[in-house]
């Protein structure tokens, strides 16, 4: 499927063949792709959980309103982003630039993020949308389905997960075999209504 179809037939579906099982090839794919997703000083601020225990899929999905598409769906992933990867052994990210480049960027890296809180959670979300999209038309280009979740208790998803504390979750995705198709689409708003040119 070609990026134009996988954008135009990608929907966010609810419900998921609970026996279809993705091999770890595919499985490896979608995350490989994911983590080419770009990030702002390439700091690669997104962490993946693959949650794969059935009885932790089950505390998930008490903890999201009882979704099913948690517990049915052949792959959960939960986004998270490490708020402090920014300052964690920076050099790592630019390990292949010339010299000259990593002398300049390392150190913006660090002078960009220090004591900007706001600025660390508005690149997360950021990074983690980014990623999120790429790997739902990398599911749909696979000819798997998917939905982006954000209706679930964030704490105590965390909690589940043990996530650190300078850690956040952004979202979740469920990706699998579609059993019934989504909605029709409720309303696109005209290109008109979005989209201005130079200025409002």
């Amino acid at each position: 499927m070609d990026t134009f179809d996988a954008i135009e037939k990608r929907r966010a579906i609810k419900y998921f063949d609970p026996h279809h099982q993705m091999t770890p090839e595919e499985i490896n794919k979608i995350l490989s792709l994911a983590i080419l997703s770009p990030t702002s000083y390439n700091i690669q601020n997104w962490r993946f959980v693959h949650v794969v225990d059935k009885e932790l899929r089950k505390k998930i999905r008490v903890a999201s309103w009882n979704q099913a598409q948690v517990t049915d769906a052949s792959m959960l992933l939960i986004l998270c982003a490490d708020l402090k990867a920014w300052e964690k052994n920076p050099e790592r990210y630019w390990k292949n630039a010339p010299k000259e480049v990593q002398d300049y960027i390392v150190p913006a890296i660090l002078k960009s993020y220090s004591g900007q809180d706001q600025l660390m959670r508005d690149e997360a979300i950021r990074s983690c949308g980014i990623a999120a999209q790429t790997i739902m038309l990398a599911s749909k280009s696979m000819g798997y389905d998917s939905c982006p979740m954000i209706g679930f208790d964030p704490k105590e998803v965390g909690n589940l997960i043990n996530l650190p504390k300078d850690h956040i979750i952004c979202m979740m995705i469920t990706v699998g075999k579609a059993v019934k198709e989504a909605q029709p689409r409720g309303g696109q708003l005209p290109l008109s209504d979005v989209a201005v040119t130079d200025h409002f």
